[in-house]
């Protein structure tokens, strides 16, 4: 029986398929977010399961709610719409006091990895560029935002100097580390290398991709 662990503030809660979790304002909520602040939702949203897929549904008429994936890409989920819950989901609920998350987790069935003579093989673009362990770190300081748990979590990429001065290096040198990196994905056909928005697509690449993680956050506090 696939089941659902809701993380936040206030514990862990285990869901079974024939359950349902709502989240809000009111006190009639299974989680009462805060009764007193008006920026909540009385009803701001509610977890089930349906169809054989567990579900986030915004269950306020005028409050979006904020998703954050298990890569750390953030969308919107707007009033009277859900989503479904596919991998580790954080949802963040912005108040007048203060934000809430929630972290949802899901136990489904492992799939069999597919092989090569199987439809929907993604293409392997940029995979010949090799990265080296001082590139991934440079990556890790300047991309921490979007690996980061709430409040800390900010999907846009750091400055140069800020990323530099944690990592204790000249600024000219992670950009140039940086910029090298570019060169060689754009050289193997990784688009949007270049351009206003290189760095933020390069953020991007780099963490659907796996070439870091969250786990690679520690490198930061050594």
């Amino acid at each position: 029986m696939p089941r659902a662990h809701i993380d936040s503030t206030h514990g862990v809660v285990r869901l079974n398929e024939d359950e349902r979790f709502v989240f809000g304002r009111s006190k009639d909520c299974t989680l009462c977010l805060d009764p007193e602040d008006t920026g909540i939702s009385r009803l701001a949203g509610t977890v089930e399961f349906e169809h054989g897929t567990w579900w986030i549904s915004n269950s306020s008429r005028t409050r979006p709610l904020m998703i954050i994936d298990d890569l750390g890409f953030r969308s919107v989920l707007p009033p009277q719409r859900r989503m479904a819950v596919l991998s580790e989901t954080q949802v963040l609920v912005e108040g007048t006091r203060r934000q809430h998350s929630l972290r949802i987790e899901v136990e489904t069935p492992r799939r069999a990895e597919p092989t090569d003579d199987q439809p929907g093989v993604p293409t392997a673009v940029g995979i010949e560029v090799a990265i080296s362990a001082a590139d991934r770190l440079a990556m890790v300081a300047l991309f921490a935002g979007y690996l980061e748990d709430p409040p800390r979590y900010d999907p846009y990429p750091k400055s140069y100097a800020a990323a530099a001065a944690r990592l204790g290096w000249k600024r000219t040198a992670l950009v140039k580390r940086i910029e090298y990196l570019r060169i060689r994905l754009d050289a193997a056909g990784v688009p949007n290398m270049k351009g206003f928005s290189a760095l933020t697509n390069l953020a991007e690449y780099a963490i659907s991709r796996g070439l870091i993680t969250r786990r690679d956050l520690a490198l930061l506090r050594r």
